[in-house]
């Protein structure tokens, strides 16, 4: 028998301010057309001035805990995936703890900007496979829209609010890719290509939150390839392929880029969770807030292979796959 780490229950929450393309119009030389053409996004959700990431990511928790039917005593540890934190410390994930009335167990951040809810995974299913915790609460959380440079039409429209929660479990399987639970992992970074995604400010340089600054063209070429690289890897761990995959829920940061790794995978876009419309990119939190999409309107279903792939500053990159 394997020890696996198993998807529980699932849920996302999204602020109530959303903010159309067209709101842009006022203030940029940019059109809803522009946007939608370059990106695929319409529509993206803003968090209220009282809201911070540790609020939004508290409720995604708690909607993931209905979902599972389970209490937050439950859980043995949380660990909360962000680049937008509410302060330097203590980590968002010990405020949610606090939030959602644990009284028990562990919490802590990841940070691996838009790939950071991957790194989260695989964090979360090493300490299960290790024994070391029974049940994890696996957030993905931003506020991007704190460090927005609201002048740079080639950022500002890109990116929302949000978060999205898993809880994973524990349970036995028979050590073959018809389990169910994390079957493969693959992670990657590179730190020559910092200039390409970063944010000009910090507590040991500026002393400041800074603005959100990218390099486009550039980075969507380094995308594809690492994507595709990654999510064939991490298949390749299971002798499987992107023929045996029943959907892609990817990182929501382009629709130009999720397609181009669709296509190198071999995977037709009606087997891809697509949520960019909707969210815009949310950073971490864009893939468990598909995640969620997805298991709720009823497409994933129990048993269904599910490839998850991201890229975000680091670079950092990597893969999960998933038997729902």
């Amino acid at each position: 028998m394997t020890r696996r780490a198993v998807a529980r229950g699932i849920g996302h929450y999204l602020p109530e301010r959303i903010v159309p393309n067209s709101e842009f119009e006022a203030s940029l030389d940019t059109s809803d057309e522009w946007i939608r053409t370059r990106s695929g996004i319409e529509r993206r959700h803003f968090a209220s001035d009282d809201q911070s990431t540790s609020d939004l990511a508290t409720e995604a928790a708690r909607a993931a805990l209905a979902d599972a039917g389970l209490e937050p005593d439950d859980i043995d540890g949380i660990i909360v995936a962000t680049s937008t934190p509410d302060l330097t410390f203590p980590s968002v994930a010990t405020m949610v703890q606090s939030k959602l009335g644990m009284t028990r167990g562990f919490a802590f951040d990841v940070q691996a900007v838009c790939a950071g809810f991957i790194y989260g995974l695989c964090n979360a299913n090493a300490l299960i496979v290790a024994g070391q915790a029974d049940r994890l609460l696996v957030i993905g959380a931003e506020t991007f829209s704190r460090i927005m440079d609201w002048t740079d039409r080639s950022t500002c429209v890109l990116f929302g609010d949000g978060a999205g929660a898993l809880i994973l479990e524990a349970a036995e399987g028979d050590g073959t890719n018809a389990d169910r639970g994390i079957l493969a992992t693959d992670l990657h970074s590179d730190g020559r290509h910092r200039d390409m995604l970063y944010v000009d400010g910090g507590v040991s340089t500026t002393g400041t939150s800074g603005k959100l600054r990218m390099q486009g063209n550039p980075l969507f070429r380094q995308a594809v390839e690492k994507l595709t690289q990654t999510a064939d890897a991490a298949l390749d761990k299971i002798g499987m392929t992107g023929a045996d995959v029943d959907w892609i829920v990817p990182h929501q940061a382009n629709i130009r880029i999720i397609a181009g790794t669709a296509r190198k995978m071999n995977v037709p876009m009606d087997q891809v969770i697509l949520t960019v419309q909707d969210h815009g990119n949310t950073s971490a939190a864009s893939i468990p807030l598909a995640l969620s999409v997805g298991a709720g309107d009823g497409r994933i279903k129990r048993g269904d292979l599910i490839l998850s792939e991201a890229i975000g500053g680091g670079l950092a990159w990597g893969a999960v796959a998933l038997r729902w």
